[in-house]
């Protein structure tokens, strides 16, 4: 793997290089140049430039469907303290709720065979559109229910329809963002899962006073609002300009580039590395990977690494101990002795804010910490805290100490502090750097099904287990999380800093970036040859500062007159 890490980290040297330092998402300080005609003058309108602001509003559309997916996972545990909910439905308990937390599940492994074929036939947005459409219709079935049956309808196709969306989204996230930004909003991606769970959460909390069926069913309505956004507004957004490449329509996908990263200017420096390495990169995936299909994903030893580890990650981070707290924490409650639905409700809350908070912040580490690194961390501070949370419950368990109890809800808090530093906001993002452009789908989707089947697993043991066993069923958890520890010690590659095509490539020893070494030399010796950018601004701020107006500047009136 040497060679790969090293060209790898050259490569990055390289893209750092092209990077406008002054191209930040909040203060874009590129300039356009709008030249018109007054009678005998020429006027230069100098106007800030906005197209990274609009590229930043375009992934927050695009994001905000892990939001509706974190809400409808956090709804089912607000419904089961909801005495309305429970009465309306008559109580369901063990299997029966088992399979009503795990329909959603059920719901996105029925649409997992066809989700990739969308995102790579049809492009992302046009899949993002139709899960869109298929999950408000979930959402309007579940929210009119009458019986359980249709409850369990609505909830499968919720699930359905969300399996297509958060297949295509994250890829769109990750393959338009720019460069310097791209980890941090792919992780941002899955961290606003809890910001549906604190929608969730506090909605249920207040519609809790409703003495009727409305109680559950505005919080069953206010979950189809992301999906009705996205519905309107999301073929308006920019297609992926990986996917387009791929397509063969090289055109629009530079334009796509050259439009986001750069004002336009198909000939800058960042845009034309981008653009030739997406090229070359998507030419040495099809030599490796001829006739893509499922069983292209281990026909490697580079692909079968990579699935080993997404799969992995995908399964640690719903086995981690969460599985207990994130669908059953009343359950968790009730063998501590809190079972006031108002102090759950509000305890619920609390922790959904602290994870949303938590992982945001994780997510701006990614790129500075590393992944290794936060990924240890995670799992370590796992480990300890849920050994401490099965020891406080074994004592209020056996002593009933009240002191045991509050620990238990203070243990709680710390484990999901740790937890959120990699398993929330990484999953995602690690996942869709390891994996080629042209695997990013199925490999994205395998994940995904690994996800699925712990959430099954767990939504349909979980209550039994716990019914059954107690505070002795967190042993289990307790080994488990050690042994992922250990795995994830041996089997992670550092990706920080580096792109998607050389992150990719760490796993086949191909070095992506000497395909455009030629292409980046050709770039700085133009550079060498000609005004920098930056200098250019530079010069443009003077004039501007002499002419008294920093909008507008008359070049021919300059420059009769040196004296002005």
């Amino acid at each position: 793997m040497a060679v790969g890490v090293t060209a790898a980290a050259e490569a990055s040297v390289g893209v750092a290089q092209l990077l406008d330092p002054n191209r930040k998402w909040y203060n874009n300080r590129r300039l356009v140049f709008n030249i018109s005609s007054i009678g005998r003058r020429t006027l230069t309108t100098i106007v800030p430039s906005r197209s990274l602001i609009t590229l930043h509003a375009w992934v927050v559309l695009i994001i905000i469907i892990s939001s509706a997916n974190g809400f409808d996972g956090s709804l089912m545990n607000s419904f089961q303290s909801l005495y309305q909910w429970e009465d309306y439905f008559h109580s369901p308990s063990g299997s029966l709720l088992g399979v009503l937390s795990a329909m959603q599940n059920i719901g996105s492994l029925a649409a997992y065979p066809f989700a990739p074929y969308l995102s790579d036939g049809i492009g992302r947005r046009a899949t993002i559109f139709i899960g869109a459409i298929i999950t408000i219709a979930g959402v309007a079935v579940q929210s009119a229910s009458y019986n359980i049956g249709m409850f369990i309808a609505g909830r499968f196709l919720v699930g359905f329809g969300v399996c297509f969306a958060t297949n295509a989204a994250p890829l769109l996230v990750t393959e338009i963002s720019y460069p310097p930004y791209r980890a941090p909003l792919t992780s941002l991606y899955n961290s606003l899962w809890y910001s549906g769970n604190v929608i969730a959460s506090w909605t249920t909390y207040g519609t809790a006073y409703i003495p009727n069926q409305w109680s559950w069913r505005i919080p069953s309505i206010i979950q189809g609002i992301p999906a009705f956004i996205q519905l309107v507004l999301v073929m308006f957004a920019p297609e992926s300009p990986r996917w387009l490449i791929a397509k063969g329509k090289e055109a629009q996908g530079l334009h796509i580039l050259a439009y986001y990263h750069a004002d336009g200017n198909e000939q800058d420096p960042l845009v034309q590395f981008e653009f030739e390495e997406i090229k070359a990169a998507i030419a040495f995936d099809r030599q490796v990977n001829k006739n893509v299909n499922w069983f292209t994903l281990f026909a490697t030893p580079g692909n079968r690494k990579r699935i080993i580890i997404a799969v992995a990650i995908g399964w640690f981070s719903q086995w981690s101990g969460n599985g207990l707290v994130s669908y059953y924490l009343n359950k968790v409650f009730d063998t501590i002795g809190i079972t006031s639905t108002t102090t759950q409700l509000l305890i619920t809350g609390i922790l959904a804010i602290w994870n949303l908070v938590i992982s945001i912040w994780a997510s701006f580490l990614v790129d500075k910490v590393g992944r290794r690194p936060l990924f240890l961390w995670a799992t370590g501070g796992c480990l300890v805290f849920f050994i401490l949370q099965t020891i406080c419950s074994a004592q209020y368990a056996l002593h009933q100490q009240p002191a045991a109890a509050h620990s238990v809800i203070a243990f709680i808090f710390l484990f999901y502090g740790f937890y959120d530093l990699a398993f929330t906001p990484l999953i995602v993002t690690y996942t869709c750097e390891i994996l080629p452009h042209s695997l990013r789908a199925k490999g994205l989707t395998v994940f995904s099904v690994g996800v699925s089947l712990a959430l099954i697993f767990n939504q349909y043991v979980n209550p039994v287990a716990l019914q059954r066993l107690a505070w002795k069923y967190y042993i289990f958890y307790c080994c488990w999380i050690a042994f992922e520890f250990v795995f994830l010690y041996f089997m992670l590659i550092e990706t920080k800093n580096r792109t998607l095509e050389e992150t990719a490539a760490l796993f086949d020893d191909k070095d992506i970036s000497q395909d455009v070494a030629a292409v980046v030399e050709d770039i700085r010796r133009e550079e060498k040859d000609t005004p920098s950018e930056k200098a250019s601004e530079e010069v443009v701020e003077a004039i501007s500062t002499l002419a008294g107006d920093p909008y507008v500047l008359d070049f021919h009136q300059s420059a009769r007159d040196p004296e002005k």
